[in-house]
């Protein structure tokens, strides 16, 4: 993990990052459905009761960005930080 802490990598599993202009890194730990997103600007979200398909399919994505948008944004709990 090249930007975060020891303590994220055990909080949330590895980092995993991907190419997009929107969005830098993502985690995700199944034993709270709760992932992880960093986004480019620098914002730490964490989303809550997301199946682990759905972060999955996001890691996986075409777009990061779109399927964002598409997909989590809106749909599940948050709160700004890690």
């Amino acid at each position: 993990m090249q930007n975060g802490s020891a303590q994220d990598v055990d909080r949330w599993g590895s980092m995993v990052q991907v190419e997009s202009e929107a969005i830098d890194e993502i985690a995700y730990d199944p034993d709270r459905s709760a992932m992880f997103v960093r986004f480019a600007h620098g914002g730490w979200y964490s989303y809550f009761a997301v199946p682990a398909e759905v972060y999955e399919n996001f890691i996986v994505a075409e777009s990061h960005g779109r399927f964002f948008h598409e997909h989590i944004r809106d749909r599940y709990p948050y709160r700004r930080g890690r």
